[in-house]
């Protein structure tokens, strides 16, 4: 019997290590072909390409962000084929097992659990007698009745093939994030999470993961993210597999973790500053809450001083990147608490802060206890919430306003200068900032269209115009000195309208030309032409003096000159700047 797994991943750069998972166990024995799309491709396409692999055996991986989609495929699969075997495994299904047999009839089979021997069992009797009370953790159909078989017991992980030595898989591995696991469960108890549910951690053969990392990293991985949900829980482990990270990382190889911030030794961190190569490591670090009231109610326990330490040494070092992770709507955190979370979080100024909306997954003790807060939450996956007891509605869709400026204007590095400048003096707070911008991009409409690069810039001047901020013209100064600097060419035409006149310009670069050194040393040491000025750099006045404050941190309000020199030859991007009156030129 020809059998296909599936799944819908979110995005085309991911890859479904539980699918590849279920192959490799089942072999050699099953032949098992694998089939992946997104949740963005349409479902007759889906459809039309599973029918034309013939399969009468077809599994699918499920998770909150795919099964809605997956359960159109199965139904538009099932009228086409009746005969059609499907089964569904993953998270997803995993929890509310009777409900979602009960929900969709189409489904003879859902995996509870980890599917690697299950799978298996049940390949056997599909092709052997058919007794599927002979298959521990399965939910299947006898007669009229639904039929669950709890697992019996776990796999044991050292024993488990490698899933990444399909030929199919090498042509793709540096175009795709490449998930590995070296543990399975967690040692804490967030109620929010499914990981909480599985008592204990356990582990991987450490040198079959190291064989796996060698071997990905050969046939050109480039991204590779471990999805362990605590990675550095044993310190000594974490330490052995950063060391054989670094000593055999090949060039080009990011490797991403999630790690607790909190628990993290200092001697870990300063290791990782004084031998890590700049940009092989990234780490991912889930604050949720500083609410200390909504963390022990979720059963988290946080210290956020330790996490604090942490971040701020990984920081210092500037070997790795930080993405934090916020979670709004959790028990007891209301609007102003959540403000206070985003601010005790900005501080820390993570490279990237995403702003997470609590969901409401199945099987976890939050959902479980949801009528203990006032939870109001979609029935849909992925069942985000819309209220609770101290958070309105009206209070979600602010924060949600927040969420797209954050990563269009932090995350994404368009303006840091820009940014920061703004949260630490023009505004109240970070989240003032945020928040304020946030609302003034959804009343324009802004959340619905594209925006080019100039766009954003010309955006945020209109807020801050609409905002009679003291400090606009300072602000606008900053805007230029982000957006010349960060354009790898020579931008043609800038957002704001030339300060410059074409005479004033021509008389600046005929003055650098007779004193280069008024820029320094490293710009007269490029010994530039005439031509190479005109053609390859741009001036721009600044109301301050940008070199005393990038110095300094103090702002000194005088008129200044920038020169942005754009290299053609090694596509490389230079700023330098000085006092006008060091020109000795009267500039309007």
């Amino acid at each position: 019997m020809k059998t296909v797994l599936s799944t819908l991943n979110a995005k085309y750069i991911h890859t479904s290590l539980s699918i590849r998972y279920l192959k490799a166990y089942a072999a050699p024995e099953y032949n098992i072909e694998l089939a992946e799309y997104t949740i963005k491709d349409p479902s007759m396409n889906i459809v039309t390409d599973l029918h034309s692999r013939k399969p009468e055996i077809l599994g699918f991986s499920c998770y909150i962000w795919n099964i809605e989609e997956t359960i159109k495929v199965i139904k538009m699969l099932k009228k086409i084929n009746p005969s059609l075997i499907i089964v569904l495994g993953g998270p997803e299904v995993t929890y509310d097992t009777r409900e979602w047999m009960e929900t969709i009839p189409e489904v003879d089979f859902i995996m509870i659990g980890e599917g690697e021997q299950s799978f298996k069992q049940l390949l056997d009797e599909l092709h052997g007698e058919q007794n599927f009370a002979n298959v521990s953790g399965i939910a299947y159909r006898e007669k009229d009745s639904i039929q669950i078989k709890p697992q019996r017991n776990k796999v044991d992980l050292k024993e488990l093939p490698s899933p990444y030595r399909f030929d199919e898989d090498l042509p793709h591995l540096a175009k795709r994030v490449t998930y590995i696991e070296t543990s399975r469960g967690c040692p804490f108890s967030c109620q929010f999470c499914l990981s909480s549910i599985e008592v204990g951690v356990r582990y991987f053969d450490r040198e079959k993961v190291k064989d796996d990392i060698r071997f990905l990293m050969e046939h050109g991985a480039k991204t590779i993210k471990f999805v362990d949900r605590t990675f550095n829980i044993s310190r000594s482990y974490a330490m052995e597999m950063f060391q054989f990270l670094i000593d055999e990382h090949k060039p080009g190889t990011v490797f991403q973790f999630e790690i607790t911030a909190d628990i993290m030794r200092p001697e870990v961190i300063q290791f990782l500053n004084d031998n890590a190569p700049k940009g092989l490591f990234r780490f991912e670090i889930g604050v949720q809450s500083t609410n200390d009231e909504t963390n022990e109610l979720v059963m988290r326990k946080q210290n956020f001083n330790k996490l604090t330490r942490t971040v701020t040494m990984v920081k210092e070092g500037q070997k790795i990147d930080q993405h934090l992770d916020l979670i709004a709507g959790l028990p007891e955190e209301d609007y102003n608490s959540f403000k206070k979370t985003f601010n005790d979080v900005f501080e820390l100024r993570p490279e990237e802060l995403q702003l997470g909306f609590l969901k409401m997954l199945r099987g976890t003790g939050l959902r479980l206890r949801a009528a203990d807060h006032g939870y109001v939450f979609m029935d849909h996956s992925p069942y985000e919430i819309l209220k609770n007891n101290v958070l309105s509605f009206e209070d979600m869709i602010k924060i949600k306003q927040v969420e797209d400026v954050l990563e269009k204007y932090w995350n994404d590095h368009r303006m840091d200068e820009t940014i920061e400048y703004l949260v630490s003096t023009v505004f109240a707070s970070p989240f003032d900032f945020f928040q304020g911008f946030g609302t003034f991009w959804d009343e324009k409409g802004w959340t619905r269209i594209g925006h080019q690069l100039e766009d954003l810039y010309k955006h945020l001047f209109d807020f801050l115009e609409n905002a009679k901020k003291d400090e606009l013209h300072i602000v606008s100064g900053f805007m230029k000195y982000d957006y010349l600097r960060n354009q790898k060419y020579k931008p043609r035409k800038p957002w704001w309208n030339d300060a410059l006149e074409k005479h004033e310009r021509s008389t600046i670069y005929h003055a650098i030309l007779d004193n280069p050194l008024i820029l320094g040393e490293e710009f007269a040491s490029k010994q530039l032409s005439e031509k190479d000025l005109f053609k390859h750099t741009v001036l721009e006045t600044l109301p301050f003096n940008v070199n005393h404050y990038l110095k300094t941190g103090k702002m000194i309000e005088q008129d200044s000159l920038i020169l942005v020199h754009y290299d053609p030859f090694h596509s490389k991007t230079a700023v330098y700047s000085t006092a006008l009156t060091e020109l000795d030129l009267k500039v309007s």
